[in-house]
């Protein structure tokens, strides 16, 4: 087992770009790249690029009509059929979106190829984590599912279990939804509420069917949810599920969408409480998964001073250097954002929180906190049919 991380990346990916008007502005995958070469990462991980996702490799978890469909529309954007989700608001088809898509795949499972195979201890793929796609169709921006893909490749080389954690501002449905019925894969999701926000599931009812009931498990959180509480939701329901779970590969999802400043959502969250999960995710995977780590990016759209920062935080933490909060941020790459976007960039790896604090769960809850009363519907749903005490 080496254990150095891997990053991966293809400077290809930043093709994956909706139009001049669509929020997920592939700069932000350009920036954070810049940002962690800028901290001086790039000498703690190897850089590694991965072969497009082949045909085979897609069917794991998509039709092939759809991945027909996908392939016209690369071809003619003018042609996309809309019932496949394609050329719509959110999904705009565009030339070559089979290819930069099939790529992004790649990287995530090569991610979960890396670490299954002992290449490496932690994978990051920051470009990865579009966890919308459905088996059949495209939804909220994202075309393919890696991070389906890397779990159903790991399973192919023979997981027995794999639990995977999304910390996106949205629900991760379509990994959900790709392993409703498979119970060895434990899916879970941090959330804002689907009453609030895309794609309106995600109830803490959801709890899988058939062999997999109790391996989907959902926290609807409260909009406006903050630091504090979206700490105490995490740690109230995350590492019990996992330490029961003990999933031979952790996989976990870290949109940066639950920032305050995020334009497309409604959570209060910061970016050390981003970090603070970051570390804790790197926790569990060692305390519960021999160390295997694959961690994937997801949505954000406060392109400029939000994303790079969170994302280049993960990749230090897997890279076993994690980045000091009130770190100073390199001028050159301020001066690259203004080149970029015309925008200011932050000056410091923080917003000035670190570090965050919260209430543990066990300390005892409200139950006329509506934070409480989301963890307290997610323990009693899901926790019993997993044998542990809601």
């Amino acid at each position: 087992m080496s254990g150095r991380a891997q990053l991966m990346w293809d400077e290809a990916v930043t093709g994956y770009d909706f139009g001049p008007d669509h929020p997920m502005d592939p700069v932000r995958l350009a920036l954070t790249r810049r940002l962690v070469d800028a901290l001086g990462l790039d000498r703690e991980v190897s850089v590694v690029s991965a072969k497009p996702a082949g045909e085979s490799t897609l069917r794991l978890v998509h039709r092939e009509d759809y991945i027909e469909a996908v392939k016209a529309a690369s071809a003619d954007p003018r042609a996309a059929d809309t019932s496949y989700g394609l050329g719509t608001v959110d999904d705009p088809a565009f030339a070559g979106m089979h290819e930069v898509s099939s790529l992004i795949a790649g990287l995530s499972v090569g991610a979960a190829e890396a670490v299954w195979r002992g290449d490496a201890l932690h994978a990051v793929n920051f470009s990865g984590g579009l966890h919308h796609a459905m088996p059949g169709g495209a939804a909220g921006f994202c075309v393919y599912n890696d991070a389906s893909l890397a779990i159903a490749r790991l399973l192919e080389l023979g997981a027995r279990r794999v639990a995977y954690v999304d910390v996106d501002v949205h629900h991760g449905d379509g990994v959900q939804a790709a392993f409703w019925e498979d119970p060895r894969v434990l899916t879970i999701s941090l959330h804002e509420h689907p009453r609030t926000l895309f794609p309106q599931t995600g109830w803490p009812e959801e709890t899988g069917a058939g062999a997999g009931e109790g391996a989907a498990v959902n926290v609807a959180l409260p909009a406006g949810t903050g630091d504090a509480g979206w700490l105490r939701a995490f740690h109230a329901v995350v590492p019990e599920l996992v330490a029961e779970f003990r999933p031979d590969v952790l996989v976990t999802q870290h949109g940066a969408d639950t920032h305050f400043e995020d334009p497309l959502a409604h959570l209060a969250v910061s970016l050390d409480a981003q970090r603070a999960v970051q570390v804790a995710c790197h926790s569990l995977a060692h305390e519960y998964a021999g160390g295997k780590w694959v961690a994937l990016g997801g949505g954000g759209y406060a392109v400029v001073d939000v994303v790079p920062r969170s994302w280049t935080h993960l990749v230090g933490i897997a890279a076993g250097r994690p980045v000091e909060p009130e770190t100073v941020i390199p001028e050159g790459w301020r001066r690259e954002v203004f080149a970029r976007t015309r925008q200011l960039g932050p000056v410091r790896m923080t917003d000035g929180r670190w570090p965050v604090s919260w209430g543990e769960w066990e300390a005892g809850y409200d139950p006329a906190d509506r934070l409480d009363q989301a963890v307290l519907a997610t323990r009693r749903a899901v926790f019993p049919l997993r044998g542990l005490l809601a």
